[in-house]
């Protein structure tokens, strides 16, 4: 296993998290997370469902506070930030959902345009002007802005997700599984726009993904957690950080089951559990 530097040089880090354990109730999700994200890296987080990949985005961005540790964002720690504050902060992190998020009743122009409308004071032309650049980024034309959600395919509607996320020229985008749902073209579209994103911005970008080709294509550096259900009380969570070029040279079996999507070992324990036939 490939282990970045857990801090490095406070100039060149965006994004510090510092010993992260996040629980709900008794179930803790997060154990002791350390890891460090340069301005300007792409890194994406792997790992099967459940092992609080989504979870530890939303940490990043103060959507979830951790019950134990810090994050700290460009020198600031988030947890002493007030309310206000972290809204006002919240404005530099673009968010691509799941399933899009739009809303439904506002038609795809009024989507892209509504964190202009929340958080700035700009005219109506300038952000007909920024709707328009923005829809034609992800490679939409205008005439899709009249159109409601229900009109447009799922990865068009992926797009105007992207579209909406970067109106605010955001700092930090994330990602989360964009590319599910989606046909493999339709998915690698979505992967050329995330490199157009970060060759045309300086942005830093965490992506959340179970999509191997994405992961390859789109990272700098890949990160795995792997279920805290599954590991012993001193292992680590995280069980690979590197660059995507070593995960098929990573020696951890549980990396390799992963990225070959290998379920013998799981079927296993299924059956020695009673939850499947022999």
């Amino acid at each position: 296993m490939m282990v970045s530097a857990t801090h490095t040089n406070s100039d060149s880090t965006l994004v510090d998290i510092r010993g992260v354990t996040v629980r709900f109730g008794k179930q803790t999700v997060l154990r002791n997370i350390n890891l460090s994200i340069p301005r300007g890296q792409t890194l994406v987080l792997l790992g099967e469902s459940g092992c609080g990949k989504t979870v530890l985005m939303k940490t990043v961005i103060g959507l979830v506070a951790p019950t134990v540790g810090e994050i700290i964002y460009d020198g600031r720690n988030i947890a002493k930030i007030g309310e206000g504050e972290l809204t006002q902060l919240r404005t530099r992190f673009g968010f691509v959902f799941q399933q899009a998020a739009l809303f439904d009743s506002m038609t795809i122009a009024q989507n892209v345009a509504f964190p202009l409308r929340q958080h700035t004071l700009q005219s109506d032309v300038e952000m007909k002007r920024i709707v328009s650049q923005r829809l034609a980024e992800v490679g939409l034309p205008d005439n899709v802005g009249v159109k409601k959600p229900a009109e447009l395919s799922g990865g068009m509607r992926k797009r105007v997700g992207l579209a909406r996320a970067l109106a605010m020229n955001p700092e930090i985008m994330l990602y989360d599984e964009p590319t599910t749902g989606l046909d493999p073209i339709m998915s690698d579209v979505i992967n050329e726009l995330i490199l157009h994103v970060r060759k045309q911005y300086p942005v830093t970008s965490i992506v959340v993904t179970h999509d191997m080709h994405s992961a390859r294509k789109v990272a700098d550096r890949v990160v795995m957690l792997y279920p805290l259900t599954r590991l012993k009380k001193d292992e680590p969570q995280i069980i690979f950080d590197g660059p995507p070029s070593e995960l098929d040279r990573c020696k951890d079996p549980r990396v390799g089951q992963f990225i070959r999507g290998e379920a013998g070992e799981r079927l296993m324990e299924m059956r020695e559990k009673g939850l499947l036939g022999s």
